[in-house]
This record gives C-alpha cells, sequence and structure tokens, in this order.
C-alpha cells in the first residue's frame, strides 16, 4: 500500500498556543523564510520524483502565489491549511466556517482548480467542535486530515479509528484521514509527522511504518517548511515546547529523504482514487 507525504505549507511564526504567538496583522511586518524553505522541499521531491498534498495556509498562499503555482506546476496537490492558523476550538463554528472558506477561495482562485482536502492548523479538533465535520462539508471539503488519535500538547482526539475512514454528519459525508499512530505498550503513538518524527531515529520510523502497512493502512506522513530551517528565528516558550519545536532540524531534510527512499507516497487526492473509503 502507498503512503501519503503531505507539507503543512506555514512560516516559523506560525507556531499556536503560545502566549507570544504573532497576531495575524502583525504577520506582514514579520521576516519571512517559508519561500527558501518550501522550494527547498520542493526540490527534495522532484530529486525524487514523488507528488505529496501541500496544505497550503491562506495568508500564506495570498502573500505568496506563485508557491502555490510552483508547487501545482511540480505536480503536487494543493489543499487548504485555513487562513489565519487560528486553533479550531478557540474560533468557534461561525468564525471557524468564515475561515476554512475564505482560504478555500483564496487558494483555488490562485491555483486555478478546485480544494478538495483541509488540515485543521494544531489538529484542533477535539471534543469540544462537535460541528467540525458539518463545517467543513458545508464549506465544500471532501476530505480532511485533522484528528490527532495520540497524546499531545494540545487538540488532539482520542478515537480507536486509526485507518481512514468515511464519517457521516448532518451536512453529508467527508472522508477522514488520522493522522498515523500505533499502539506501543498498549498506548497510542505518532512517528511520523512534525517533532515525532524529527526526534525519532530513521531506522525506528521505518520499523514502526512497516508496522502501520502491515495492519493495511497508509502512513500519513506530514512536515511543516520551518523543520529544515537551522537559522530561522525562534519563539520564546517553555523548555519542552521549545525542544519539541526545534529538535533536530539539522537531520531533517536527510531524514525525509530517506523516507521517500523506503516508503511509496502519493497524495491524498491520488489515494482517494485508488482505495475505497468505508464509513467508519
Amino acid at each position: 500500500m502507498k503512503s501519503i507525504f503531505s507539507i503543512d505549507v506555514e512560516d516559523w511564526f506560525h507556531i499556536p498556543s503560545l502566549s507570544n504567538t504573532p497576531d495575524v496583522h502583525k504577520w506582514g511586518a514579520l521576516p519571512s523564510r517559508v519561500e527558501k524553505n518550501f522550494i527547498q522541499l520542493l526540490d527534495v521531491l522532484s530529486k525524487k520524483n514523488v507528488r505529496v498534498t501541500c496544505f497550503f495556509l491562506g495568508w500564506v498562499a495570498q502573500q505568496f502565489p506563485y508557491l502555490v503555482q510552483e508547487a501545482k506546476a511540480r505536480g503536487h496537490e494543493i489543499a487548504s491549511h485555513g487562513y489565519a492558523h487560528q486553533l479550531a476550538y478557540d474560533m468557534g463554528e461561525k468564525a471557524f466556517l468564515q475561515d476554512i472558506k475564505k482560504a478555500k477561495d483564496i487558494i483555488e482562485t490562485i491555483s486555478g482548480e478546485k480544494v478538495y482536502g483541509y488540515r485543521a492548523p494544531g489538529f484542533s479538533i477535539t471534543k469540544d467542535t462537535p460541528w467540525f465535520f458539518d463545517k467543513l462539508v458545508e464549506a465544500g471539503y471532501t476530505y480532511d486530515s485533522s484528528i490527532f488519535p495520540a497524546p499531545r500538547g494540545f487538540g488532539g482526539l482520542k478515537t480507536n479509528k486509526y485507518a481512514p475512514h468515511v464519517i457521516c454528519c448532518e451536512k453529508g459525508r467527508i472522508a477522514e484521514f488520522p493522522i498515523t499512530a500505533i499502539d506501543v505498550c498498549g498506548k497510542p503513538c505518532c512517528f511520523f509527522g512534525g517533532g515525532y518524527l524529527r526526534l525519532s531515529p530513521s531506522f525506528f520510523i521505518r520499523k514502526m511504518g512497516l508496522r502501520v502497512l502491515a495492519q493495511d493502512r497508509p502512513i500519513i506522513f506530514y512536515i511543516h517548511p520551518r523543520e529544515i530551517d537551522v537559522d530561522q528565528p525562534r519563539l520564546a516558550m517553555p523548555l519542552e515546547r521549545r525542544f519539541n519545536s526545534y529538535v533536530n532540524l539539522k537531520t531533517t531534510r536527510n531524514k525525509v529523504m530517506k523516507i521517500l527512499d523506503q516508503f511509496e507516497v502519493t497524495t491524498f487526492s491520488e489515494f482517494m482514487k485508488e482505495h475505497v473509503i468505508k464509513e467508519g
């Protein structure tokens, strides 16, 4: 089975749930590093001849439309990460709907193609967002990859549904691709994205990844452009959060290249064309 590789296209200051996370109206005055980092990731993907899904923050797409166009020109799927990188459970359903519609409209206008997929900033679907999937369907999305079934500092939704599945809600149906977790000593753990990927040795990622594939489900890999940027500015944060945000930046690029050598990857949309996603 093919796995799925994804990039959440955002900048170094888009780290949520910090007391000093800059507000959206301040972003334009900050030095951006997303252009350089994202193009470097695209070059790695081109070298490995793979296509992935790029979840663009609407604000980033608006500021740097050529990044959307370049990703599309290289054959990658363009999806939505919302507009202002706000956590879903902090917005409420009305503001959430406005945010995901705005992002979708902007990205579709720039790319010239329909956007099908969404991923919430900070995987911020929780028990406090019962309206989440209805709003996605209402906004015109057909798949989501926001459920994080393993423990984390914020966000996350406890569930035993690890494989892709269809969710039926009041507004319709939507396919859900939970971030990949696997039980270790009876507890769900993630090794395939963000700080979890940067912290885990390559041999262990491969070992756990093969266990996932043996369960007849794809691995959902994810990364942010800032995770290959050793020289990025640092936001002030508690020591544990700082470690999770900046550990092993020097090794991330090579680790991604190993993953692309060891696992066959595709986009969410291509995976859905090749596999029937059943109701959960």
